[in-house]
């Protein structure tokens, strides 16, 4: 069974006012680190860039350039797949995921699962909300021991994610498209240490974990 990793790198990062995927961490950027993990479990490394992007090739195997949205850029990169029977899909801003837990997601889909995610609990009380003229007001409260957040590595078989893809839809993740085809998801437990570089502070956080391992 072989294994190919897309890392996602095509954002803007404007929320964290510029390419956070390319900031420099311990002497790499950011999305070398990504890369080096997901080599752990893929033969094949392909990289998705923004169409400014000069740099090195971060160490993956191809660079292609991404598209207007996520799932876009996702597409480009599926494109360099090959024929291999996993794929995984990692944003390139969270340096910290673990090989472990790349190995975690690819394992369950060789177990026979369309797609495995890393989630973690929810500890907060979660409420949905609307808004009523100018104030934001409480709409419900969820049950949280349904719920979790999602992490990447994401992992898929190849056709599940090739026909989910095929829709041509957007989604904030890979999952959400797998779902929609009414595939099995399993969830792999994700870790606390695998932080999304988002602003300027989730650089720093990620630096001091880091320096604790």
């Amino acid at each position: 069974m072989s294994v190919a990793a897309v890392i996602v790198a095509a954002g803007q990062g404007q929320r964290y006012g510029g390419a956070k995927q390319f900031a420099v961490m311990n002497h790499d950027t950011v999305t070398t680190h990504s890369v080096r993990a997901a080599r752990s479990v893929a033969e094949r490394v392909v990289l998705v860039v923004p169409a400014h992007y000069q740099g090195n090739g971060e160490g993956a195997d191809v660079v292609v350039v991404g598209g207007p949205t996520r799932a876009a850029s996702v597409r480009a990169g599926l494109e360099e797949c090959g024929d291999a029977n996993v794929i995984v899909v990692h944003d390139a801003a969270r340096p910290l995921a673990t090989p472990s837990l790349f190995a975690l997601v690819v394992e369950a889909v060789l177990a026979g699962a369309d797609g495995a995610v890393p989630g973690l609990p929810i500890s907060d009380t979660v409420k949905r909300i609307r808004r009523e003229g100018n104030s934001t007001v409480v709409d419900g409260t969820e049950a949280r021991d349904e719920l979790i957040t999602v992490q990447t590595p994401q992992a898929f078989a190849h056709d599940v994610l090739i026909r989910a893809h095929a829709s041509g839809d957007d989604a904030t993740d890979d999952a959400t498209l797998v779902e929609a085809l009414g595939g099995r998801v399993v969830v792999v437990p994700g870790e606390l240490d695998n932080v999304k570089i988002t602003v300027p502070g989730d650089l720093a956080k990620a630096l001091s974990i880091a320096s604790r391992r």
